[in-house]
């Protein structure tokens, strides 16, 4: 950590009121440190790393971070406020802001530096010495781990030394908690644990380091095996052997899990990890004691219902596991198909929709012809198109069984577009290479085969199962139910164009960029694919709705302010750009403060913009929505007219909504001010 943080890069006194105006204020500190080139763009490369996912931290803490191209070198700012920053925390705003700089690239940097950092934060003393502290130098030496703490009139224990040493590696994936029991003769009680969440970065290492020291206070005996985006090592065998109870942490699936079979099971979400350990301890002993045992599969996809599940416990966890499947795929063909569609767009704007007929640039290419360029580019968006069904079908597979999953899920999603079964037949394609890998992986090998296993054998024969199925068993299947959607969509009119616009309009706003939003994109995004009139109504409708939420929001904060918060206020004046560049979660803050009023609202706009773009047969050939696609769509007026009308119901209802709150918790015949008045006398 010594060239991450210098004196220089320290805020006492950040007096920042937002995220986004205390993220540029440690910027600018990295800009005058010649850590970072461009202001601007490294802003917006953490303003988009945001609307991911927020970055507060329960305890006070936020830390915005992201890869950049911007970024010269690894970089660490830290901020101190005084009135608190919101970024998004269910405890409050933060007062302790880390902005974690890497470059583009940089993954092990990055990840070493966020794991390493998210497990000092679980220290107290850490945190307590960075409050207090007076000195920009005493800071980042805190930081850098080379400013001990000395407790007055005693010796340093050696858990003290151990947490004021330098921080931890990242690809240190194992922490054991050592016994507090009296009795040395005593043995104590063994666990063991596994943290992950969808990032593998903070939440991993914050669990891991809050179970340790729970179990150290509590005497147990606590060894963790954090899987996380820096990789992971294996607890060894003997070690799980000897555990009594085995506790999971986990927004996402645990790799091997046969290894824990025959153990009481604790498994629970990876935030249940940081905020009560202790309970988690507790309740792994209390299972050990009665004796139950959860019954892990073989494979170790999942587990079955055990002496603590209830009835339908695993078909929840199967969906959720298949969720996490498809959006696997999903989230990396996305880009690829922002690539691919929005240079097809742009090559249709330049040299019309004839330009999809043009010979090969590679044989004809005129330098100084726009119908050339216009070419170029249509033919490059098209080969990243190409790479669609492959992709999807590949990282499905990989969601589901790793990387010896890649070759027979992009095999599998490749033949999926020899046989014409199109985006269907990429779903079933990844999910049958991922089953099939996962099949392999049971069967007992060798020693000497393990290492040849991943490499050559498991896609070898993944490869020419998936195949054999593809071409000869459910492809023709899928092909013919491909064809028959695309038929469909080419008679779409009417009113089952406006049910469906409804439909799709509806997922778009409910999660706001969760998995029903990325349902309903997906499908749009299939019928580029092959487009038809149809298809590319379907495309405008949900590129539409998708506007709404975020532009509602904002309308909502500017023509009824008091029914929000300063913050609120702050992010509504975000949301009209992110809205109007199809950031559909620039409202989500807003939800995820009042879900109950703003979720409904911002639906039935979306079914109500859904509705309008098809019964107004609006088009667009680009798979991304936002007032930079507007030249490309067919009907433009009538599409800005549909995004109004949803934004403005959207608008209405969620201050009727809050207005009716307000209403309601004052009595009736009083004034809010009267009614504040009598609270205060009350009060005295």
């Amino acid at each position: 950590m010594s060239e991450l943080i210098t004196a220089e890069l320290v805020d006492l006194d950040l007096s920042a009121e937002t995220k986004d105006a205390a993220a540029r204020s440690l910027a600018e500190r990295m800009v005058a440190a010649h850590r970072v080139t461009d202001l601007d763009g490294f802003l917006a490369d953490v303003a988009a790393r945001e609307a991911q996912m927020p970055t507060g931290l329960d305890g006070g803490i936020g830390i915005p971070h992201c890869r950049s191209e911007h970024v010269s070198a690894p970089t660490l700012a830290f901020g101190r406020s005084a009135r608190g920053i919101d970024f998004g925390a269910a405890d409050g705003p933060a007062d302790l802001i880390f902005l974690i700089a890497a470059p583009a690239g940089a993954d092990d940097d990055h990840l070493t530096i966020l794991s390493a950092l998210a497990r000092r934060l679980m220290d107290p003393e850490f945190t307590a010495a960075l409050r207090s502290a007076d000195d920009p130098g005493t800071v980042a030496g805190l930081i850098r781990g080379e400013e001990p703490r000395e407790r007055p009139s005693e010796e340093p224990s050696p858990e003290t030394e151990d947490s004021a040493a330098a921080i931890p590696a990242a690809d240190d994936v194992t922490e054991q908690a050592g016994t507090a029991s009296p009795d040395p003769d005593d043995v104590p009680f063994r666990i063991v644990a596994v943290t992950s969440c969808p990032t593998g970065i903070a939440h991993t290492y914050m669990a891991a380091e809050s179970l340790t020291a729970a179990g150290r206070a509590e005497g147990v005996e606590v060894t963790v095996e954090t899987q996380g985006s820096a990789g992971f090592s294996k607890l060894d065998p003997a070690v799980i052997a000897a555990a009594d109870a085995v506790i999971w942490a986990h927004d996402v699936e645990v790799r091997e899990k046969a290894r824990f079979r025959g153990k009481p099971l604790v498994d629970v979400g990876v935030k249940a990890g940081i905020n009560r350990p202790a309970e988690l301890i507790a309740e792994a002993r209390r299972k050990a004691e009665r004796g139950e045992i959860a019954a892990v599969p073989k494979g170790g996809d999942g587990p079955e219902t055990g002496a603590d599940s209830g009835s339908g416990a695993g078909s929840a966890h199967f969906g959720v596991r298949l969720r996490t499947y498809l959006m696997s795929g999903v989230s990396y063909m996305v880009p690829f198909v922002a690539a691919g569609g929005l240079l097809i767009a742009l090559s249709f704007a330049i040299g019309g929709y004839e330009i999809a007929d043009a010979k090969s640039v590679a044989d004809h290419f005129v330098w100084g012809q726009a119908d050339s360029w216009a070419a170029l580019l249509n033919q490059i968006g098209s080969a990243a198109f190409g790479f669609l069904v492959p992709v999807l079908a590949g990282y499905i597979a990989y969601g589901m069984a790793d990387r010896p999953a890649l070759v027979p899920g992009f095999v599998g999603g490749a033949i999926a577009l020899t046989v014409k079964a199109g985006f269907l037949g990429g779903l079933v394609a990844g999910l049958l290479a991922g089953a099939v890998v996962m099949a392999i992986q049971r069967v007992p090998v060798h020693a000497t085969l393990r290492g040849i296993m991943p490499v050559l054998v498991i896609p070898l024969i993944a490869s020419a199962v998936v195949g054999f199925l593809m071409f000869v068993v459910v492809g023709q299947p899928i092909a013919a139910l491909q064809s028959a959607l695309t038929e469909w969509l080419k008679g779409l009119s009417g009113t089952n164009a406006v049910i469906l616009g409804v439909v799709l309009g509806l997922m778009m706003c409910f999660d706001m960029g969760g998995p029903l939003n990325k349902v309903a994109y997906a499908f749009a995004v299939g019928g580029l694919a092959d487009p038809t009139d149809g298809s590319l109504k379907v495309m405008a409708a949900v590129m539409a709705a998708g506007m709404v939420p975020p532009l509602a929001m904002a309308l909502a904060t500017t023509v009824r302010k008091k029914l929000f918060t300063k913050t609120e206020r702050e992010n509504g004046r975000a949301a009209w750009v992110l809205g109007a560049s199809f950031i559909t979660e620039g409202a989500i803050p807003f939800a995820a403060a009042d879900p109950l009023r703003v979720i409904p609202s911002v639906m039935a706009g979306g079914a109500v913009t859904g509705a309008l773009s098809m019964a107004f047969g609006c088009t667009l050939r680009a798979p991304h929505g936002g007032v930079f696609v507007v030249p490309l769509i067919g009907e433009p007026f009538l599409y800005l007219l549909a995004i109004a009308a949803g934004t403005l119901v959207a608008t209405a209802l969620v201050v009727l909504l809050k207005g009716a709150r307000r209403t309601a918790a004052v009595p009736a015949g009083e004034t809010e001010t009267t009614a504040a008045g009598a609270r205060v006398g009350a009060t005295a």
